[in-house]
């Protein structure tokens, strides 16, 4: 097999295909969206619906940060940021009050997105932040600053995508009081809104008592299989729920999707006429078009 027939020379040629095809333009918002995707439910595609949002959305010309608040670090491999020891990461941001900007560095691929990532060193943040003064607000207090410091150097910036640990403590807790949207991916699958509402009392907690300005304006249905009842049903029950604020756009199951992380990319560089991709790029039109009501 010669090199050029290996993955990872079609997934390099993706690349350069995806910069090849920038998509027409989204129209900016009115100020930077700060958005949480969270969902305490593991395995509902969150770290891989932040990236490919992300990207989808800096493809079209919006200019987004993505900060990686999960310990295991999913979304900087995604993203093919560097996020060994040694790496200036949010945990330094959280704990030691490193500025933002030493640490967020631009994507490699995509034009436009940032990335802050996260290192091993974030899993002992939980405990770290117990004793910490304001704890709950240290990465609201840094990315606040962060915004007017990228503003100056680089124009500013249209989507802050924070992307949470499965669980809610401190640090998605700090996601939540540093947002003003809550963004949920959620699986078409049995079991779909399993947790859900556990999340949301914590979501109207932060909001009653730290973040008056949070509320959910986004969910997106992941992992549909248009061949079976089950995801066609649970669809219909989310919207049935959350009406509007659930995007048109489901993501399907797709082989791609699944394949993109293990060579470190986004599935809209790695396979950019994928059904997944694709359907990423469409939901990113989506989230930038919302209605004021909904948002």
């Amino acid at each position: 097999m010669s090199f050029d027939d290996t993955p990872l020379a079609r997934a390099a040629e993706a690349a350069v295909q995806v910069q090849q095809r920038r998509v027409g333009s989204l129209p900016a918002p009115a100020r930077t969206r700060i958005m949480t995707i969270a969902n305490q439910k593991g395995g509902v595609g969150k770290t891989t619906t932040t990236v490919n949002i992300a990207a989808a959305l800096a493809l079209q010309g919006l200019s987004v940060l993505v900060i990686d608040l999960d310990p295991q670090g999913n979304a900087s491999t995604a993203l093919s940021v560097e996020h060994h020891a040694n790496v200036p990461s949010i945990y330094d941001v959280l704990i030691d009050g490193r500025p933002m900007s030493e640490v967020a560095v631009p994507v490699p691929e995509f034009e436009g997105l940032w990335c802050a990532p996260a290192t091993l060193d974030l899993a002992g943040a939980e405990i770290e932040l117990v004793s910490v003064v304001a704890r709950e607000y240290r990465l609201r207090k840094a990315v606040s600053a962060y915004l007017a410091e990228h503003e100056a150097k680089h124009g500013r910036l249209d989507f802050v995508l924070i992307d949470c640990p499965p669980s809610l403590g401190l640090l998605t807790l700090n996601a939540l009081v540093c947002a003003e949207e809550v963004f949920i991916p959620i699986q078409c699958e049995y079991y779909a809104l399993e947790g859900l509402g556990q999340l949301m009392r914590t979501v109207n907690l932060v909001a009653e008592d730290l973040n008056p300005t949070l509320k959910l304006s986004t969910i997106l249905l992941t992992m549909f299989d248009a061949r079976t009842r089950l995801a066609a049903q649970v669809a219909d029950e989310v919207r049935s729920h959350f009406g509007d604020r659930v995007l048109p756009t489901a993501i399907p199951r797709s082989v791609r999707v699944s394949e993109a992380p293990s060579y470190g990319q986004t599935v809209i560089a790695y396979d950019p006429g994928s059904s997944g991709a694709l359907s990423y790029l469409e939901a990113a039109r989506e989230l930038a078009r919302q209605t004021p009501s909904a948002v």
